[in-house]
């Protein structure tokens, strides 16, 4: 299965696509950048159709998407959290189950500690993926961490999702 992780941005929002099976797979990373003179509304067009482009051509079974962090600067978050809503549209308009972890969890999941930095992230990236180098730029390589969290989360929200249903008498 492909997973598609994302990391929201309205100036860069970074992405990779991560196949599962008996080991984890890069396929693609990249960014969609918008530009600094454009309207916020024409920014959220140009992330919306960049993620929908992505979901058309790989068709994932899953999304992963970066949670807003709480900055420090409101408008910052605001801001966010508006590329997060056209995001999730799009995946939510292609059908694509979405699965959201806070940056603590996916530090936490490809780390070990969710006060991991950047540069730890993308070290164990390179050791998880068996790549020569880590995934640039940065936001690509946060995107990655997003889908690989995903993929090495699924079969466990999926067990504990099969367990709850026939607990509620499901089979």
């Amino acid at each position: 299965m492909l997973i598609l992780g994302i990391d929201p941005g309205t100036a860069v929002t970074g992405y990779g696509v991560v196949r599962t099976g008996t080991s984890f797979e890069l396929v693609e990373c990249g960014v969609i950048r918008t530009r600094p003179e454009q309207a916020l509304p024409e920014r959220l067009k140009d992330i919306a159709e960049g993620v929908r482009e992505l979901l058309a051509r790989h068709k994932p079974g899953a999304m992963a998407v970066e949670d807003v962090f709480y900055a420090r600067n409101v408008r910052t978050t605001l801001v966010l959290g508006h590329a997060r809503g056209v995001i999730l549209l799009a995946g939510a308009e292609a059908g694509v189950p979405i699965h959201e972890y806070a940056p603590a969890d996916i530090k936490k999941a490809v780390v070990g500690t969710g006060a991991a930095t950047k540069t730890q992230v993308q070290f164990m990236l390179t050791k998880l993926l068996r790549l020569k180098a880590a995934p640039q730029p940065a936001d690509a390589a946060d995107g990655v961490a997003a889908a690989l969290t995903c993929a090495m989360r699924l079969p466990l929200e999926r067990a504990v999702a099969g367990v709850r249903g026939r607990a509620r008498g499901g089979r």
